[in-house]
């Protein structure tokens, strides 16, 4: 039962993210009891991340009342998730929560390993909010009651979204260095002390900021994710999109840049930021993106072979993304309001809601499609239509996602045929604002 959701849940992100990548796979243990810490940004997909991608078998601590409500209890119990009563939860007791302690701890002792949550909650904070105590807690009385000599290791996990809420978007879970758990000498059903606790919380928090993203406005996380974009716009386009491990990087180093900047010469940072957004709305008038202005693209010959590529693939691909459009859309549809009621605007939840609603939308529509098929062509047709039907749906999304970047490209196309002044201007301003950032982070490499 386990494989069957890890597989379909995987399955469903994968569909949901363009991109998802993985680093620091060989930073994780493959034997020995593990605490994975994680950030929690996104609601239920920051779970779903970590089950359906660790190299370990994994159960999360996740909050009881998720346990009672449909298809998510199903996903808790199948993945031997275990239950934590918190004190703000209605219907939770939270002195149930030795229980939850215990099963934990034996999870450990037996060499598994546990996932927790230490924030609590899912926000859409810039930076992390403080970390609760009960991942230092499981950790110091598990290593405790340890009998085997390996030591039960913290392993910080971070999730980096480019866009959390948006379809189609790209996100990294990224492992950092595990640290083992100092063993304190504790007495059966002993609590461990405070002092250790508090230390132990401390290092876990300065673990997971080294694998996150933090700043202390929702604004600078904004502007540097445009200076990120003008960064990686380079003037030949890469064979391959840069991982996303070396995107994450970049942004941190922008954000140590930002604070640094905006406190040692605010009057260079506002210019800067006021002139990267001055060219952002340039390039959303024009309808570009940055990496569109690369005037090596539109040699005749590369032109020639991109849209012949492209028209083999569109047309290949249409008769299918034609059905798929027709069957697809009112879900589609209903599955964007759907989420908009439930989530009411949460940044955190609104991803969980689109996935869930989509799990149950989706097959549905097969459902009702296979019904016709059956009444219309008999039994025999009902297999190869369930096969079908789903794929359609796929072919529609990659035939969309290829044609917007068609599009996109002749926005650029056009721009540079027809008002080759106006690309060159946003050429120049864009490789000007890629210099005085690369200028502003010498400066600061030598002060």
């Amino acid at each position: 039962m386990r494989a069957f959701f890890r597989g379909l849940f995987g399955l469903v992100l994968r569909i949901f993210f363009r991109r998802i990548e993985i680093s620091g796979l060989e930073r994780v243990p493959r034997e020995g009891p593990v605490i994975f810490v994680l950030n929690h940004p996104n609601g239920l997909i920051d779970p779903g991340f970590l089950l359906c991608l660790a190299p370990r078998r994994v159960s999360f601590l996740a909050k009881a009342p998720l346990f009672r409500m449909p298809v998510i209890g199903i996903f808790c119990r199948a993945f031997e998730a275990i239950p934590v009563h918190r004190r703000q939860d209605e219907g939770s007791d939270p002195s149930h929560n030795r229980e939850t302690f215990e099963t934990a701890r034996a999870v450990l002792a037996r060499g598994g390993a546990i996932a927790i949550c230490p924030e609590g909650k899912s926000h859409s904070d810039p930076k992390l909010r403080p970390l609760k105590t009960g991942a230092a807690r499981i950790a110091l009385g598990a290593a405790a009651a340890l009998t085997g000599p390996a030591p039960i290791r913290i392993v910080p996990a971070g999730l980096y979204y480019r866009a959390k809420r948006t379809f189609r978007s790209a996100a990294l879970l990224h492992f950092g260095e595990p640290f083992e758990v100092a063993r304190v000498p504790l007495a059966p059903g002993e609590e461990p002390p405070a002092g250790s606790v508090r230390e132990l919380t401390a290092r876990i928090e300065r673990a997971l900021a080294d694998v996150t993203l933090q700043a202390e406005q929702t604004e600078a996380h904004a502007l540097v994710a445009r200076a990120q974009r003008i960064l990686s716009a380079a003037a030949e386009p890469p064979a391959e999109p840069p991982p996303l491990a070396a995107e994450f990087q970049l942004r941190r180093r922008l954000l140590e840049g930002y604070h640094v900047v905006r406190a040692q010469w605010p009057e260079r940072f506002a210019a800067l930021a006021t002139r990267i957004d001055r060219y952002e709305a340039a390039l959303a008038a024009a309808g570009l993106d940055p990496h569109h202005l690369t005037p090596q693209s539109f040699k005749l010959g590369r032109i020639a072979r991109y849209v012949a590529r492209a028209a083999l693939y569109l047309l290949v691909l249409f008769p299918a993304a034609v059905l798929g459009v027709a069957l697809h859309y009112p879900a589609y549809r209903a599955v964007g309001f759907v989420a908009m009621g439930i989530a009411k605007g949460g940044e955190d939840t609104l991803a969980t809601t689109k996935v869930l609603a989509a799990m149950v939308l989706f097959p549905l529509t097969w459902m009702a499609g296979v019904a016709v098929v059956w009444l219309w062509l008999g039994m025999n047709a009902t297999l190869p239509a369930a096969i079908v039907l789903p794929l359609t749906g796929y072919a529609a999304l990659i035939f969309f996602e290829r044609l917007d970047r068609v599009v996109g490209g002749a926005r650029a196309l056009g721009l540079f045929v027809f008002r080759r002044r106006a690309f060159l201007r946003l050429l120049e301003e864009q490789r000007a604002i890629r210099e005085e950032i690369l200028k502003l982070g010498r400066e600061i490499e030598a002060a």
